[in-house]
């Protein structure tokens, strides 16, 4: 929570800055202090600190000061350790695990309701009306793109994902107000992304974006869904974010799919699966 706050700093106006400063001076007593006092600390007004908590993806300063308290005295079981060249197979077990509980855990702590519950709104609004969601991603994000492709399709919503860049750029030339594209990145810094998000939106589409907080791509989409993580892009393959980025597509889709209903989806699901027996061996 804490690196979400320090990563996202340089994007904030400079008095939601100075409470973001006073956040990392001392979590602890920021998450007992009555909002007078951290207003008057921080040198701004009561309403700037409840513009920062949101401004950071929180609900507001209570939602923000539950979910700092709970970091500050409990932690994370779990930490993130490199990779080694000379690490022993039983070391790599370890770290990789280890580096992916830790990163799903710090994810639980840091993940805004909020956000989620607008993006869920947005799809369950373009899918009522018949219109298309698409899924953006190149690399590793766009294997989770086409994870998310296959996840909402069952839902019986009309999607596609595209892992080309100037395949991305010419489907979101022909998107327009209803539609909705989940932009995923891990560096938040593709350039083809950036351009087919930007173009997206310019056309009315909305544009939801899973990715780094203070990133650019993060402030290019009308929602952002942080997926912050310790795991440098640049070393090795970013494993612990693409397990992220396929658990946030885990919510959005569980989540949408009760926006559906039973009623609507088993009788689908159930003939999906019935069609599907004579694929399989008895």
């Amino acid at each position: 929570m804490l690196d979400r706050i320090k990563a996202s700093l340089p994007s904030l106006a400079p008095a939601e800055q100075r409470v973001g400063k006073l956040v990392l001076a001392d979590p602890r007593a920021f998450a007992n202090l009555p909002v007078g006092e951290l207003a008057e600390r921080a040198h701004v007004s009561k309403p700037t600190v409840v513009r920062f908590c949101r401004s950071i993806g929180y609900d507001g300063l209570s939602d923000f000061k539950l979910k700092l308290a709970g970091t500050v005295s409990e932690g994370v079981p779990f930490i993130h350790r490199s990779v080694d060249s000379d690490d022993k197979v039983g070391d790599v077990l370890v770290k990789v695990i280890d580096n992916t509980v830790a990163a799903f855990l710090k994810y639980r702590n840091d993940a805004s309701a909020f956000a989620i519950e607008r993006a869920v709104d947005a799809l369950a609004a373009t899918w009522k009306a018949g219109r298309r969601i698409e899924f953006f991603g190149v690399g590793n994000s766009g294997i989770v793109a086409q994870d998310a492709q296959h996840k909402f399709f069952r839902l019986g919503v009309n999607t596609v994902a595209y892992s080309d860049g100037h395949m991305q750029v010419m489907s979101a030339s022909l998107l327009g107000p209803g539609d909705c594209v989940v932009v995923i990145s891990n560096s938040g810094r593709t350039r083809d992304l950036m351009d087919a998000c930007d173009i997206a939106r310019r056309n009315g589409a909305t544009t939801l974006v899973i990715t780094a907080s203070g990133s650019p791509l993060a402030s290019a989409g009308h929602i952002h869904l942080a997926a912050d993580h310790p795991e440098g892009f640049d070393r090795y393959s970013p494993m612990v974010s693409r397990l992220l980025h396929l658990m946030i597509i885990d919510v959005l889709a569980t989540t949408l799919a009760l926006r559906i209903g039973g009623d609507r989806l088993q009788p689908l699901l159930k003939e999906m699966k019935n069609n599907l027996r004579s694929k399989r061996y008895a």
